[in-house]
């Protein structure tokens, strides 16, 4: 196999997107509208964004390579969606004789990542990727674009079975969602003789706290009601013995804000050392507790694979001996519209735990809650073992990825 050493410059272009006014912004689809891609839009599909088609003339399609030029994290090689992209991304148009997937994989090496972000320009408090510097990175490249393809069919296979595996939980996610909103919203839970609880005529009693009707011998309660509401805290950043790359996982907002793909969690970005944990009284929370972030933003969901701490953007619960994870953190999620509306907050909105503990809830009789866990257990366990397989696919892949372009390992 023959390389040519050359630099970006000559392997591919940028295409930079366009930013139309908000005030074209739409959030439902209809004719004559695109969906405008934001660089946001790669971690979580919840917030779709749509503008009028005459008004931009920038597209990609899901198989183009595109860049986040702006961070944190700067340089975020992504692809995908299919759409009209915003200034916020560039996309990279490979020339004549140049793989595209070659491409995409030699942009996300990690030493690549490392050289943008140390030249590129901070400006309105915001990190820019740095054209002219990138389009300098010298590049080894097989000569034949058949041998570029080779190189790097390992890594694609890899990444297939990681998008198989997320195909595969979301479709677990919609079921198990569809079977609490069958239960626990249309109360059609499974009766004595396994029929449909309310359809099949299962009497249903007037709550005046919830102010509808709900099956005969449940309740009213408050969050509090399904579990211990547990804070976190920071240690002093200043003093580095606080913090290890081998302690207790300590979660923060951004921690969930990029595992948004995933429902499980088992550490984030850094650890806490025992001497961190002291010094900010952190409490450590048992596995199966369910995380809620309640500020900046509020609503993002994990449930903890193993113990772990949070610092203080977090209101997580820690399920009651009555209700499990798997109820809590269904029951949890269909309260975010209500726990939203209640945030206050001048500078960024934030939901205490007094105020958590005065949203009403249902609470179903304790029999059905666990017919319903006994369900769903399995779906659960399912979409934990795809995520921890889909973790070890993604560190095979990053410790391919430069062994490959550097040559040190070699494809036949």
């Amino acid at each position: 196999m023959k390389f040519n050493y050359l630099k970006i410059k000559d392997v591919c272009d940028f295409v930079g997107g366009s930013q139309p006014p908000k005030s074209q912004f739409i959030y439902v689809s209809k004719p004559g509208y695109v969906r405008l891609i934001q660089t946001r839009d790669y971690k979580t599909d919840a917030f779709p964004t749509y503008i009028p088609i005459s008004s931009t003339k920038k597209f990609c399609d899901e198989f183009d390579i595109m860049i986040g030029r702006y961070g944190p994290p700067i340089f975020q090689i992504c692809r995908g969606l299919k759409g009209a992209y915003n200034v916020a991304l560039l996309k990279v148009i490979p020339k004549e004789g140049v793989s595209r997937d070659f491409l995409y994989y030699f942009l996300k090496q990690d030493s690549v990542f490392q050289y943008v972000d140390k030249l590129s320009a901070r400006t309105g408090g915001q990190t820019g990727v740095d054209l002219v510097s990138l389009k300098e990175y010298p590049v080894r490249i097989p000569e034949e674009i058949e041998c570029q393809e080779k190189l790097v069919t390992i890594l694609s296979v890899i990444d297939k079975k990681i998008a198989l595996n997320n195909r595969i939980n979301t479709e677990l996610e919609a079921m198990a969602k569809t079977l609490y909103d069958y239960w626990f919203v249309q109360f059609d839970f499974p009766d004595a003789n396994g029929k449909p609880y309310k359809t099949s005529g299962g009497k249903m009693e007037y709550n005046a706290t919830l102010k509808r009707e709900i099956p005969a011998g449940w309740k009213s309660g408050t969050l509090d009601d399904l579990g211990q509401i547990v804070g976190g805290s920071t240690p002093t950043t200043s003093r580095p013995e606080n913090f290890t790359t081998n302690g207790t996982p300590w979660i923060t907002p951004n921690d969930l804000s990029d595992n948004q793909s995933n429902k499980f969690i088992s550490r984030g970005a850094q650890d806490v050392s025992v001497e961190g944990i002291k010094s900010a009284s952190l409490k450590t929370y048992p596995a199966g507790t369910v995380l809620l972030s309640s500020r900046a933003p509020i609503g993002y969901m994990a449930i903890a694979r193993n113990e772990l701490t949070t610092n203080q953007g977090f209101k997580s619960f820690i399920p009651s001996k009555n209700y499990s994870t798997e109820y809590v953190y269904y029951a949890v999620k269909n309260s975010l519209p209500v726990i939203m509306q209640n945030a206050s907050g001048s500078t960024f909105k934030e939901v205490s735990g007094s105020v958590l503990k005065s949203i009403d809830v249902m609470l179903p009789a304790f029999s059905v809650a666990d017919d319903f866990t006994k369900t769903v257990a399995g779906i659960f366990s399912r979409q934990d073992k795809l995520e921890q397989e889909n973790q070890q696919l993604t560190a095979l892949r990053d410790w391919l990825l430069p062994l490959l372009m550097n040559g040190q390992v070699t494809v036949k």
